[in-house]
């Protein structure tokens, strides 16, 4: 049996999660138009140019630490980015609805790649029946492209993994007995249905999710390796991040071949995923929409209420998640100069939709809500509207929301075709499919 890094709880002291909405104290949420000097942001240049900036530099400097690419010029750094075609395209794929395309993003420094380089393999379905180019939602798997379809012509690449009895983690082959293990969570032919084009590459092709992943993922080309990292310097998870701006631009190089719109890119996530979307359409203007799934504590749920997910919890369980800064905060969540409603205003005024299940209470639903509820001003202000005049909190089935989006599914910590169904919903409202 194999144990991966999605499933792993690591063994550390933690104190109880509260789930008892009684003891929740009181706090008080920082405004999200208010600047740093005391001034009140009444005015979207004032939110451009002064407070989104301000907003932006500490969450990066206090949460989620600096990356040691630049976002847009990794060459700067001296990194090079090959496209290479992993496979034929096959035509005719998810009951002849679809086409398959593989790509392999190669990262390396001089003049060729080596063959232990980094390399990101990406997974892409086209619909057959679209007119024009076509919108796509791109988002991290958690186990490997095949394990999303059990489509046989998906290359099977290698999985960290540690088999039961082992301490350490280690890149294994893909088995073929998985593939479309994780296809529940990547309704592919729900996707194509609908016009959108769906995309993916596993998390761990970027940087393995446990700690001491940075030695065996893309930092170690920027010279990371075995590192001590100063307490701004970035986690995982903006690496992650980083790491969908780099698909997202090879799939522009490569839409014309593809017929993808690449100015109607969505991202989706998934629990840490889901964290990590957010992040990089925060820090990314190039994303059209994003979607959060149960992505709870760190990521649309807030900080400040004392239920489920913590950030004490987060830091001591995942150390390597978040910069070392974000620690100071472990005991004194009310001395953190944001609160996660202001990262999801880091999106406005782009669609960004919040998804919650009733029973995934480490997630917090109704801190997840709370974030979407307090982001709406913002929003408001650059004339998108957000929820649209919603104030409480729905109860589990109904989508609800404007440019902020929002539902409560019945159910655990998962991501359903249920809840795909409202993803794509809300995406083609404003894309206008």
């Amino acid at each position: 049996m194999l144990i991966y890094p999605d499933t792993e709880l690591p063994a550390a002291a933690v104190p109880p999660p509260n789930y008892d909405e009684s003891k929740v104290p009181d706090y008080v949420l920082p405004d999200p138009l208010l600047t740093k000097d005391g001034r009140k942001v009444n005015s979207v240049r004032l939110w451009k140019e002064v407070r989104r900036p301000e907003l932006l530099e500490l969450f990066t400097e206090e949460m989620f630490g600096r990356s040691p690419f630049p976002l847009d010029d990794p060459k700067a750094v001296g990194i090079s980015i090959q496209i290479d075609k992993l496979a034929n395209a096959d035509p005719a794929v998810v009951n002849g609805k679809g086409t398959r395309h593989q790509i392999r993003l190669r990262l390396f420094k001089g003049e060729q790649p080596k063959d232990d380089d980094p390399k990101i393999d990406v997974l892409i379905y086209t619909p057959n029946n679209a007119r024009g180019r076509t919108p796509v939602f791109l988002g991290l798997n958690f186990r490997g492209n095949h394990t999303v379809s059990a489509d046989p012509g998906i290359v099977l690449g290698t999985v960290w993994a540690r088999p039961e009895g082992s301490k350490d983690f280690a890149p294994l082959p893909a088995k073929e007995e998985d593939r479309g293990s994780m296809a529940g969570r990547w309704p592919i032919e729900m996707i194509l249905d609908r016009g959108f084009a769906a995309a993916t590459a596993y998390y761990g092709d970027i940087e393995p999710d446990f700690n001491g992943g940075i030695n065996h993922g893309v930092r170690r080309l920027g010279g990371w390796k075995d590192k001590e990292l100063l307490p701004n310097e970035a986690g995982a998870i903006a690496t992650w991040a980083w790491g969908l701006g780099m698909i997202r631009d090879a799939l522009e190089t490569n839409a014309e071949s593809l017929k993808i719109d690449v100015e109607k890119i969505a991202l989706v996530g998934h629990s840490r995923l889901g964290k990590t979307a957010l992040w990089a359409g925060a820090t990314n203007l190039k994303f059209a929409l994003a979607v959060s799934n149960n992505s709870g504590g760190s990521g649309a749920k807030l900080s400040r209420r004392w239920f489920g997910e913590t950030p004490l919890a987060v830091n001591t369980l995942f150390p390597y998640w978040f910069c070392g800064n974000y620690k100071k905060y472990n005991h004194d969540v009310n001395s953190l100069p944001f609160d996660q409603h202001e990262l999801i205003a880091l999106l406005a005024p782009r669609p960004v939709y919040i998804a919650s299940a009733d029973e995934d209470h480490w997630a917090d639903p109704r801190g997840e809500f709370l974030s979407a509820f307090h982001a709406d001003p913002v929003y408001h202000l650059l004339g998108k509207g957000g929820l649209y005049g919603v104030t409480m909190m729905p109860p589990p089935g109904p989508s609800v929301g404007g440019t902020i989006g929002y539902h409560l599914r019945p159910g655990k910590h998962d991501v359903t075709p249920f809840d795909w169904q409202r993803f794509l919903d809300f995406a083609a409202k404003h894309f206008r499919m």
